[in-house]
């Protein structure tokens, strides 16, 4: 990886820090992941997080059944409806997780060098003294030394809600383990991770597979987030499952990086992934502290090369309880955004933290003012250089269209597609300005009806930096005559018009087919 990394225009400019964050329709180029829950399922909160700047929905399965996350979608439904805001689906899966099971949902009080037995005995009761796990194969897994940790969704092992255990011996199939911190478990299902412990648990589970051929065929997701992603097989047993399902074989996977086994066979599970989620949650577990923000930005520059979208978590943990982040946290939203990252993911923040729609507003700011000093000239040039010689016909035409976008100082880039790969190219490029993604609808058929595809292909560009969807009319072919281009460059130049990025004599870069080859030309706007 380049030693220069950090991605950054000298100098900045100072004026920008008093100039105050301007409204626009697209509050920032990044986009914003947001995980639907108790705090943020009601049509109004959906709303405003829409409004706010969340242009995905994250539906989390390690917890409640799928009749509660499909009235949470139903509402998501009609706020995307009354808003007129796009929103793409992700499910997100249970995977090889273990869990503490509290039957009785007493909160569980542990004390620091205290003594707490981990058991596979679902009969037991939770207690101080003994917690009963879902997975029976803990005990071949650890030895004495080895560190457990113990929370409810949030968990690093430092606050009072999770627990930090060192395991002390094993006895038979119970654990025995000393109490690093005082604690309180509250609720009814605690998350238990082992740090640098192999878990011989299948990635995809049947109760994951259960819930994507019900829930996730029913409701024609966008995104698979398949969590605990280890190897590369991994994703491709995801995707061969998904293959067999229909409505759902578009879905792209989203590997979901977890721990060091995820990290150490990356490269190959880049490979096979339409996307990353980078998990530090349990990665900062798993790693020692100051390796942390390595993996990140060597992971991000990997994606960002790769083309594919990279989507990093646990940034604003604060703000579950806070209206305002930290100064720590602050930064670590704009370094994400200048080590490359396409989206920021909020999970506790915004499914039981006190204020989702204000936590999506001010993450979108912080986006929007480290976007301005990212060093795009540094970063095109990298990725020119990446990509080498001789370009492939696409990588070449978006390429081109960029730095032809750049040059005229466009406000905007246009690009029709139609399976959605040209307008990803083009944001692959980081341009300063939106790229508007017009996607025009192809007419397929499985031999029993015909359909239009588009609607996937626009929805799955929410979580691409910089792209932003319109659906054509499928009466236009992608591959059309002069003049049914003309028509729907004429709806795409209106659409932009009315969202306020472009205004009289602008110029504006569009990229499209005509016939065999690829086209790049600027329009200048009249009154």
């Amino acid at each position: 990886m380049p030693s220069s990394h950090l991605l950054l225009e000298e100098p900045i400019r100072m004026v920008s820090l008093l100039e105050p964050s301007k409204p626009s329709f697209f509050p920032a180029m990044t986009k914003i992941v947001g995980t639907l829950g108790p705090k943020s399922r009601s049509v109004e909160t959906i709303s405003n997080c829409l409004k706010a700047g969340m242009s995905v929905a994250r539906f989390d399965f390690s917890w409640h059944d799928p009749e509660y996350h499909q009235e949470t979608l139903e509402n998501l439904k009609v706020a995307i409806k009354t808003t007129k805001k796009l929103c793409a689906v992700m499910l997100d899966t249970v995977g090889a997780e273990m869990q503490v099971v509290n039957k009785s949902e007493k909160a569980i009080s542990l004390e620091a060098n205290g003594q707490v037995v981990l058991t596979p005995d679902a009969g037991q009761e939770a207690s101080s003294e003994i917690l009963p796990i879902n997975f029976d194969g803990l005990a071949k897994a650890v030895k004495k030394g080895d560190t457990i940790f113990i929370g409810q969704y949030l968990f690093t092992g430092s606050e009072t809600t999770s627990v930090w255990l060192e395991v002390f011996e094993v006895k038979g199939q119970d654990v025995v383990c000393i109490i690093k911190n005082s604690a309180t478990l509250a609720g009814s299902l605690f998350t238990l991770h082992g740090s640098q412990i192999h878990i011989d648990l299948p990635t995809l589970t049947e109760k994951d597979k259960e819930v994507i051929s019900t829930w996730g065929v029913k409701n024609k997701i966008d995104f698979l987030s398949l969590s605990y992603t280890r190897h590369a097989e991994d994703v491709r047993q995801a995707r061969e499952f998904l293959s067999k399902l229909g409505d759902i074989s578009q879905t792209q996977i989203f590997a979901k990086i977890e721990n060091v086994e995820g990290l150490t066979h990356f490269d190959e599970i880049l490979q096979e992934a339409d996307g990353i989620i980078l998990s530090r949650g349990n990665l900062g577990i798993d790693l020692p502290p100051e390796k942390v923000f390595l993996f990140q930005k060597s992971a991000l520059y990997k994606c960002n090369m790769a083309g594919k979208p990279a989507v990093l978590t646990r940034v604003v943990d604060s703000m579950t309880d806070n209206l305002r982040p930290t100064r720590a946290e602050a930064t670590d939203v704009a370094n994400a955004v200048l080590d490359g990252s396409d989206a920021i993911l909020l999970g506790a923040e915004t499914l039981r933290g006190l204020y989702p729609v204000e936590t999506i507003s001010t993450v979108g700011r912080i986006c929007s003012e480290a976007e301005k000093v990212f060093n795009q000239d540094l970063y095109f040039k990298k990725t020119v250089k990446y990509v080498g010689e001789p370009m492939s016909h696409l990588e070449s035409i978006a390429s081109s269209a960029v730095r032809a976008a750049i040059k005229v100082k466009a406000s905007i880039i246009i690009c029709f597609t139609s399976s959605g790969r040209a307008a990803r190219l083009i944001a692959k490029y980081r341009p300063t300005m939106p790229v508007l993604s017009v996607v025009i609808p192809r007419l397929k058929t499985n031999q029993l009806r015909w359909s239009f595809s588009g609607a996937f292909e626009a929805r799955q560009s929410l979580i691409v930096r910089g792209l932003f969807p319109m659906l054509a009319d499928p009466r236009h072919p992608a591959e059309s005559t002069s003049a049914t281009n003309e028509s729907i460059l004429k709806v795409a130049l209106d659409h932009g018009k009315t969202l306020g990025v472009i205004k009289s004599h602008d110029r504006v870069v569009v990229c499209q087919k005509l016939g065999d080859a690829s086209v790049v030309k600027i329009i200048e706007l009249e009154d």
